[in-house]
């Protein structure tokens, strides 16, 4: 009995592991034949533009810090903070008075050695009829030409101080020397300013045109000196931060600057673009971003950028075959543009692409595509 009882609890046990051996290849068949839902793109043949990027700020066209020429009292201000000022605007007036008075006193100073200059040439002109009938002798002669030179010569002198004079009233009148906007008011009616002071009136920016000033990776000289040909224009876009809820729009100018030297502490170089500016969205200081379109590239293969994995042995995308397996292929990046990427080798136009899902795939995986994406624009 005892022997009967043993061959029957091997014969379930053995039962027991035959059954769950079949369990085991039954669940591993039902894997091999499980469904992967995946997300695909397609991969696009399109022309590409050849860009540069880099954070770049803004500069006022030119800047003139407008300071006193004359000594004075500034007895008025033309102007506000902040306002847009145009060339041959009246910013500031310095007391006039002094200098009207130093004019005056220079005319009559001129009027009066002009009399003495033409008597003394007159007095000259008699003294040479007179020296050929040896009335007076040659001496006195000489010295009535010394005489009428000299008072000459003084005249031409009271001629310059005249104008000087003028010119020093015409300084008591400080004018904008370009259109621009003002900033700050650093000097108030009453206050007495020097002639020529390091302080300035008032500093002028010109924001229409502006400049943006960017510096870029010196791996990009090369392409850049390629494409900035003479009677060449390269365009540039700068993009302002916007505040929150305003979208920021770009701006269009031109590369007219490259930096004649590679800054060797950064291996960077400066150049700067110009933009008309004409609604004054570009601000002088300000930190915008910028990209340089140097060509456009012709019929480029573009893949969506989320499609391509890297792995052990390089960059790899899966491909989608038509029974909806998926193949590993090896794949050539030449480079990036916005949310697509550029593959030189590995990818046809049109052949179908994971981008997402991939962690779960392998070779050969059967999947189940949930979502199309369109083409990469």
């Amino acid at each position: 009995m005892k022997r009967n009882a043993r061959i029957v609890a091997v014969n379930f046990v053995v039962a027991a592991a035959l059954a769950a051996g079949g369990c085991a290849k039954k669940d591993t068949r039902a894997a091999g034949k499980e469904t992967v839902p995946v997300t695909v793109g397609t991969a696009a043949r399109q022309d590409v533009p050849v860009e540069v990027r880099a954070i770049g700020h803004v500069e006022p066209y030119s800047t003139v810090a407008l300071k006193a020429r004359v000594a004075g009292e500034v007895t008025r201000v033309g102007f506000k903070d902040g306002q847009n000022v145009k060339k041959g605007d009246v910013l500031f007036q310095i007391d006039p008075r002094p200098y009207e008075a130093t004019l005056a006193q220079a005319r009559a100073q001129l009027e009066r050695d002009r009399a003495v200059a033409k008597n003394n040439e007159e007095d000259s002109k008699r003294y040479a009829d007179l020296v050929q009938k040896d009335y007076v002798t040659k001496e006195q002669y000489e010295g009535t030409r010394s005489n009428a030179a000299a008072s000459l010569a003084t005249v031409k002198a009271d001629e310059a101080a005249l104008e000087n004079a003028r010119l020093q009233l015409v300084y008591c009148t400080v004018t904008a020397p370009i259109s621009a906007r003002a900033g700050s008011v650093l000097v108030y009616p009453g206050n007495q300013v020097k002639g020529n002071d390091d302080k300035p009136l008032v500093v002028l920016n010109q924001v229409k045109p502006v400049y943006v000033t960017f510096s870029v990776p010196e791996s990009s000289l090369a392409a850049i000196r390629q494409h900035a040909r003479p009677g060449e224009k390269l365009l540039v876009t700068a993009t302002a931060s916007g505040s929150a809820g305003v979208v920021p729009a770009a701006q269009t100018g031109e590369l007219t600057f490259l930096d004649n030297a590679v800054d060797m502490t950064t291996g960077t170089i400066v150049l700067k673009a110009t933009f008309g500016n004409e609604n004054e969205v570009l601000w002088p200081g300000e930190y915008v971003d910028v990209l340089l379109t140097l060509a456009t590239e012709p019929g480029a293969v573009v893949v969506p950028s989320q499609a391509v994995q890297t792995g052990q042995a390089g960059q790899y995308v899966y491909i989608v075959k038509s029974d909806l397996t998926v193949e590993s292929r090896p794949v050539k990046v030449s480079r990036t543009y916005g949310k697509m990427t550029i593959v030189s080798a590995g990818v046809a136009p049109g052949e179908r692409i994971v981008t997402d899902g991939q962690l779960r795939l392998a070779p050969g995986t059967k999947v189940e595509i949930k979502e199309t994406e369109g083409k990469p624009s």
